[in-house]
């Protein structure tokens, strides 16, 4: 009786192709351990600096805790506070309406600058210029906003009394207060906006154009037609950082108005730190985190969810 033989394989011969899966299996390892020590780090410092500082937070957001005295649960009380403060709804009403501001200005600008500088002109130098005011610390930004917009040695109300316009109180009035800051902050953030939409614009192919101009499409049809339709996911996401960073806007409010006059400019973030740092309440002051936290992370999600920003027409 013959027994007929098995052609043995490469792989489990340990020929070629066997030898081939074992340095393949080795080298993903070798490429896992390598990638993981380089994101180490940043995991180190999401969980110190975000992670435990939130579940922190979460749980002092249940206590009466006020650093000098004895610390006890308290429940959902700290919420059921904050359902009547009426200075928390006010910071609520005042930093939505500094987002609608600045998010409406930032956002436009910063999407005609990004065109501007993708049809006009591809200059490294130019495209630098627009990033320098993102580059400066905001609370330098904040204090020559202070000075230059002074109701009485700033140098615009200097300019705006050349043709009799002023003294306007631009950060010590309740209607200007807020308009004001948004101004600021929108002039420090409009380039760093603008080179992200400008990403987006140079993965747009210029085919598309060069098709448009060829069927007769003005600018301004392909930029509703071709240029805005494509930039959806890049808006998406340029929408959700900017949304996120106004409600925390703290630094310009704090070196320029403190929140006044009259609570005019009292901004959520700068209302946490009121509650926790000159008031010593850190258990309501985490209660109102939370409560902007969950609030933040709504917002990102209806945001990313009406833009389809996970989609792209590109494809």
């Amino acid at each position: 009786m013959t027994t007929a033989a098995v052609p043995a394989t490469g792989a489990t011969a340990g020929g070629p192709g066997g030898a081939h899966a074992t340095a393949r299996r080795a080298r993903t390892r070798r490429e896992t351990w390598v990638a993981l020590g380089f994101t180490l780090p940043t995991i180190f410092g999401f969980v110190v600096f975000y992670l435990w500082p939130s579940v922190r937070g979460l749980g002092l957001s249940f206590t009466d805790y006020r650093f000098f005295s004895d610390t006890s649960f308290v429940g959902l009380a700290n919420y059921q506070r904050l359902l009547a403060d009426e200075t928390f709804w006010n910071a609520m009403a005042v930093i939505v309406w500094y987002v609608v501001l600045n998010i409406g200005f930032q956002t436009v600008l910063a999407v005609l600058l990004a065109v501007l500088l993708h049809r006009l002109t591809r200059s490294v130098v130019i495209r630098g210029l627009v990033l320098m005011p993102y580059l400066v610390a905001n609370v330098v930004v904040a204090l020559l906003w202070f000075w230059m917009l002074d109701a009485q040695i700033g140098i615009v109300n200097e300019m705006l009394s050349w043709f009799g316009i002023g003294p306007i109180s631009f950060f010590g009035s309740e209607s200007w207060a807020i308009p004001t800051i948004a101004f600021v902050n929108t002039w420090r953030h409009l380039g760093y906006t603008a080179l992200l939409i400008f990403a987006g614009l140079v993965m747009i192919p210029r085919t598309l154009y060069e098709a448009g101009r060829v069927d007769g499409a003005s600018e301004w049809q392909m930029f509703w037609r071709i240029t805005l339709p494509l930039l959806r996911p890049v808006l998406a996401l340029v929408l959700v950082v900017t949304v996120v960073g106004s409600f925390q806007v703290f630094d310009t409010v704090a070196v320029t108005t403190m929140g006044g006059p009259a609570d005019a400019s009292r901004v959520i973030q700068y209302h946490i730190f009121d509650l926790a740092f000159e008031r010593l309440d850190y258990g309501y002051a985490s209660a109102v985190s939370v409560v902007l936290l969950v609030i933040l992370s709504v917002i990102a999600f209806v945001q990313l969810r009406l833009m389809r920003a996970g989609e792209s027409d590109l494809g």
